[in-house]
């Protein structure tokens, strides 16, 4: 994946302690997640088949996972029979080299984009800014992110940290011929990027894109947007270039339209997006590439537990329930995918060797929202428990847990510990010391009682005594 996080702090824990003491940054995250979480229950509560239709994503995603091998040769053959080109790129290194060496080819040094989860994670514009090739966003959202040389922050609204007011200031100071009188009011700043990205549509020859289905039957591409960015994208350029995850593949046409149902509704609050553009292969004489993207995928496929996380489509539901993104934000997970999927997603694909990555499935209060909304039931807490028990733990931590482990498996000497523990709770501190002390950071030590239990029971009869005084 990406190195563009890496220059974060060093885990989740210290990345979330700055972001919770930002005021600013809560207010916008709790104003923007509630609003979008209270139209996608208004709207998904008006169907009274959503659980069929939840159910119905989950079978099909399934299904396709099991069989991945063959609906990608079925896509491969449909996209080259309709004109197109397909590359097969097994990491990010070799998925950059595909997109540069493919503008290269066409002599232009500057490409448009739709907004693209998967180009982000490879870290395309990086790569190809190597080369002198200069990658411009167009979808709103992440203009505001690479004007202002930040990062995004969520899936679907990747500026949802910034608020009307930052906006300007960036538009203000980043973006050619913008009037200075310019204000705060959405449909100026909206004006203002319409008119700066015009110009981008109309001089620029080639677009790179991702997609958020791609049809096996017929090699078709699928993009969902809000803007009208993508099509402008999608139709203008001589040359369209699309990058997408190997996971993102659907069967067939009527396969598609279930997933048309659940992912505006989940993602936007709407009851369809304004705007649905689908291709396959080269149309109306455009050179059309495909680069499937693999990177980490087949790993995570591998895994009978963590591979449930490829049936993600990527709505952001989920980190609009979640009271641990809500507080701490995108930025926090270090990672193009934040929240709840991004825990248990980016693990998978980077491995959990850093010790952000490591840190990730404990970000997570495991109060099982994210798994209640998600339009196709991947159940992230079930991932993110199955990830805690594989992540690196310290050998302190190992030598407590096996200690535990020995107490509790005898109740005489958990009797023992615990009658130990009441004789000297005076001299127990309120802060652990070495490497205990992590676990009291965020917790108070519990009250120890001047008797445990146990003794209390067999001294009072279960308490009869005492009722009996």
């Amino acid at each position: 994946m990406s190195a563009t996080f890496l220059g974060m702090p060093g885990n989740f824990p210290e990345n979330s302690e700055k972001a919770v003491q930002d005021s600013q940054l809560r207010f916008n995250l709790r104003k923007a997640t509630h609003t979008i979480r209270g139209k996608r229950a208004s709207v998904v509560g008006e169907l009274p088949d959503w659980q069929e239709l939840r159910a119905a994503g989950k079978a099909i995603k399934d299904h396709t996972l099991r069989n991945l091998d063959r609906y990608l040769l079925q896509l491969e053959a449909a996209v080259t029979t309709a004109g197109g080109t397909v590359h097969w790129a097994r990491d990010a290194a070799e998925a950059n080299r595909i997109v540069t060496e493919l503008v290269k080819a066409t002599g232009e040094r500057e490409v448009v984009k739709v907004k693209s989860m998967a180009t982000q994670e490879i870290g395309l514009n990086e790569a190809l800014a190597e080369h002198g090739i200069a990658a411009y966003e167009t979808d709103l959202a992440e203009l505001i992110v690479q004007l202002g040389d930040d990062f995004p922050s969520h899936i679907l609204v990747p500026a949802i940290h910034r608020n009307r007011s930052e906006i300007r200031e960036i538009f203000l100071d980043r973006m050619p011929g913008v009037s200075a009188d310019l204000t705060d009011d959405p449909p100026a700043l909206t004006e203002a990027a319409r008119l700066h990205l015009r110009e981008r549509f109309l001089r620029s020859k080639v677009a790179i894109s991702g997609a958020n289905f791609m049809v096996a039957e017929s090699g078709t591409l699928v993009v969902l947007e809000s803007e009208g960015n993508g099509r402008m994208c999608l139709s203008l350029p001589e040359t369209l270039i699309s990058v997408v995850g190997i996971e993102k593949l659907l069967p067939s046409w009527r396969d598609l339209e279930v997933f048309l149902q659940l992912l505006p509704r989940s993602s936007t609050g709407e009851r369809m997006n304004p705007y649905t553009s689908m291709w396959t292969g080269a149309v109306e004489g455009q050179d059309f590439h495909l680069v499937l993207l693999d990177n980490g995928r087949t790993d995570v496929l591998a895994d009978e537990v963590g591979r449930q996380a490829l049936r993600c489509i990527r709505c952001s539901a989920c980190l609009n329930v979640c009271p641990v993104y809500e507080r701490a934000g995108g930025h926090a997970y270090g990672s193009v995918y934040p929240g709840p999927i991004g825990a248990i997603l980016t693990p998978q694909l980077r491995g959990m060797t850093s010790e952000l990555d490591a840190s990730l499935p404990y970000a997570s209060s495991l109060c099982g929202a994210c798994y209640e909304v998600c339009p196709v039931a991947i159940d992230i807490p079930e991932v993110l428990v199955d990830l805690r028990a594989k992540a690196p733990h310290a050998a302190a931590e190992k030598a407590g847990m096996k200690v535990a482990g020995w107490v509790l498996d005898d109740h005489e000497r958990l009797a023992k510990a615990q009658r130990a523990a009441s004789r000297l709770r005076k001299v127990v501190p309120r802060r652990l010391p070495g490497p205990l002390s992590a676990w009291t950071d965020t917790r108070d030590v519990p009250e120890i009682p001047e008797e445990p239990f146990r003794d209390w029971w067999r001294r009072t009869g279960g308490g009869a005594s005492e009722e009996a005084e």
